[in-house]
């Protein structure tokens, strides 16, 4: 898979460590969609590695809290919150290696729970580390009761989310 043939989400959050483009000690993660799986190509910057350029293990489930996230995002077009998230992990991922992170929804299993996958890979193949998260899933109205975010990072979300 190539984010050549995908199209991008853009996210407008100025502040995500995650996915924002603004933030200078964030990972800045891109988000591309085909059908049902986000995909995202990470850099990991080298100041998050932890033993020997190992990227820290906190920094992957960080990683895959972010695609997971978004692909509940993007397929439920709700805000969606963590719940909980098991990881497993597989293979060590270096600071120099070349990341693929997909994510995708398994089930909705009512109008306020979600589960969520992802899987982070190096190179094409290598599977280095998976999650499986439960994720609580908001309308905009309780979004914006809540102050669970400022209303125009809400409003910057444009068509991804159902804001009636």
């Amino acid at each position: 898979m190539k984010k050549e043939n995908l199209k991008e989400i853009i996210s407008r959050d100025a502040h995500c460590f995650g996915c924002s483009q603004k933030n200078p000690h964030g990972l800045k993660m891109r988000f591309y969609v085909d059908d049902a799986t986000i995909y995202s190509w990470p850099k990991v910057p080298d100041y998050l590695c932890g033993w020997d350029g190992i990227v820290h293990g906190g920094v992957l489930s960080t990683i895959l809290d972010e695609i997971m996230s978004w692909s509940a995002i993007y397929n439920i077009h709700r805000v969606v919150m963590t719940k909980t998230m098991t990881v497993d992990f597989f293979k060590p991922v270096y600071i120099a290696d070349d990341l693929r992170v997909e994510g995708r929804v398994i089930e909705q299993t009512n109008e306020r729970e979600v589960i969520v996958e992802g899987k982070i890979y190096k190179g094409d193949h290598l599977l280095c580390a998976q999650s499986r998260g439960t994720f609580a899933v908001f309308t905009a109205k309780a979004v914006k009761r809540m102050k669970i975010m400022p209303p125009e990072v809400l409003e910057g979300f444009g068509d991804l989310l159902d804001l009636e």
